[in-house]
Formats: structure tokens, C-alpha cells, sequence
């Protein structure tokens, strides 16, 4: 299990915030944590600390009045830490390059891949074409809906037809380098994860896939390791001390050290 961390940035600004109160409406979020430092400040801290892998989250969308900040707080991380950091948010073929130019090892993307509620395969292929197999991370952040974890898309705001399992894992991977995935209704609350679906992933053994949301202890931490069977990696926003949590940022680093990764991961 390695720690992933996580520079999110929205209005400008590095961020935590409750992932289900985003909305484009007049830019709005919960918040929790609102840095007085520019993203270039923890970009930096990781690259101290060698955690390659995190990820930038631009959270608004292109043509918001916000977006340039967001976009220049993200140059800042980028070139803090070229190589060692992904990008998503708004992701697509036509932008991709400007970010993998900054400095960033991988885009993210989950949108322009998911369109109409189903994946676009044509989409997807073009996006491979564009940047490289070894150089994308496909988003498969869920929200639960029926007892499913559905694909959610356009800032966690839109359902798609997509469940999260196995066998739409298998689909992805070859056309993909990782997945990252948020489970978008505990995101932010730091209120414990998503034991049903940290267990599905947990079954699956395949390329990489980081986990986030709700870890709000290190309770949560074991939890993590034990219900994925120490086969996924993991985010910590909002309970880390970093970010105003209780969490020690060290502390964390050491527990995912020790516990090393799965073969299968």
C-alpha cells in the first residue's frame, strides 16, 4: 500500500473539500481546508520525501472565471516536481500535451472518456494515441446508486450507466497505465471508507489502482490495507495534517512504507 498524496485545487486555491458538494453553480464547495500556500509549497514536500504518484485535481471547469488560477497553481506544482506528479480534471486529447509539457508524468481523465452515460471507446483510443498507454490514469470515481458504485463524471456530478467491477476493470486495462478512484460521497469527510467497495477492488489484481476517500484515522489506514488486501494505494486528504487534519503526514508515510504492496498490484 503506498501513499499517493494529492494537491487539489479549486477558485484558485489548494484545497479540501466535501467531494459532494461540487458544483459548477457560481463555483461553489464545502469546504474543509483552504491553504494560505501555493501548490508549489506541497509539491515540493513530496518531492523531499519521494512520493511519486500523486495527484493535481484541477476542480474547475474550463471557462470558469477560476480556471487560469487553477491552471497556474498547477504550473507551479508541475515544475516544483516535474515527472513525479499527475494531472486531471477537464483532461481531454487537444489539452493533454500543454500539461504532460509542464511537467506532469500522467493526465487523468475520466469525462471525455465517459460521454452519454457509457464509455466511448473511440474516445478512449484517442486519448492513448495522444499521450501513450504508459502515460494515463483512466478516473473511475464512483458514487453508490441500487447497492452499485456507478462511474460519475463532469466533476462527480453526473451518473453514468458504468458500475465499478471487475469486469469493467479487466475492459480498461489494457488501455491504461492505473486507475484512480474516489468514492465521491465520503470524499472529504474523513467519516471512514467504503468497506463494500474497497473489497471489490480488493479482488481485483491487475495494474495499479489508488483509493480515496473517508480515510479519517489510521484505523481507517488498516482497514484499507486489510479489505483491499494490501493490493491498493491510497489518498488522504482532508484528515491529514497537512491539510488540517489529525493525521501526521509522517506517520502515514511510515505505516504505508512498512506495509510494502501485493504482488498482484
Amino acid at each position: 500500500m503506498r501513499f499517493r498524496p494529492c494537491i487539489d485545487i479549486h477558485n484558485g486555491k489548494v484545497k479540501q473539500i466535501v467531494g459532494g458538494t461540487l458544483t459548477d453553480r457560481d463555483n461553489q464547495a464545502k469546504e474543509n481546508f483552504v491553504s494560505g500556500r501555493d501548490a508549489d509549497f506541497y509539491a515540493e514536500l513530496y518531492r523531499r520525501d519521494g512520493m511519486r504518484g500523486g495527484h493535481v485535481i484541477l476542480l474547475n471547469p474550463a471557462g470558469s472565471e477560476y480556471y487560469d488560477a487553477d491552471v497556474e497553481q498547477a504550473r507551479l506544482a508541475l515544475q516544483a516536481y516535474p515527472g513525479g506528479l499527475q494531472i486531471g480534471g477537464g483532461m481531454n486529447e487537444g489539452n493533454a500535451k500543454r500539461f504532460l509539457d509542464m511537467g506532469a508524468s500522467h493526465v487523468i481523465v475520466t469525462s471525455f472518456v465517459f460521454q452519454d452515460g457509457r464509455i466511448q471507446y473511440d474516445r478512449l483510443k484517442r486519448m492513448v494515441r495522444a499521450v501513450g498507454k504508459k502515460r494515463l490514469v483512466l478516473d473511475l470515481s464512483c458514487r453508490k446508486r441500487d447497492d452499485s458504485y456507478y462511474v460519475v463524471t463532469d466533476r462527480w456530478q453526473r451518473f453514468t450507466d458504468e458500475p465499478v467491477t471487475e469486469e469493467l476493470l479487466d475492459r480498461l486495462a489494457d488501455d491504461c497505465d492505473e486507475f484512480l478512484i474516489h468514492a465521491v460521497d465520503a470524499e472529504g469527510t474523513a467519516g471512514g471508507i467504503e468497506e463494500s467497495l474497497v473489497k471489490r477492488l480488493g479482488n481485483w489484481s491487475g495494474i495499479p489502482i489508488t483509493y480515496a476517500g473517508g480515510v479519517g484515522s489510521f484505523e481507517d489506514l488498516e482497514q484499507l490495507k486489510k479489505w483491499g488486501k494490501n493490493r491498493l494505494d491510497v489518498t488522504i486528504g482532508s484528515a491529514l495534517d497537512l491539510f488540517g487534519g489529525s493525521m501526521s503526514y509522517q506517520k502515514v508515510l511510515e505505516i504505508c512504507a512498512a506495509s510494502g504492496t501485493d504482488d498482484g498490484a
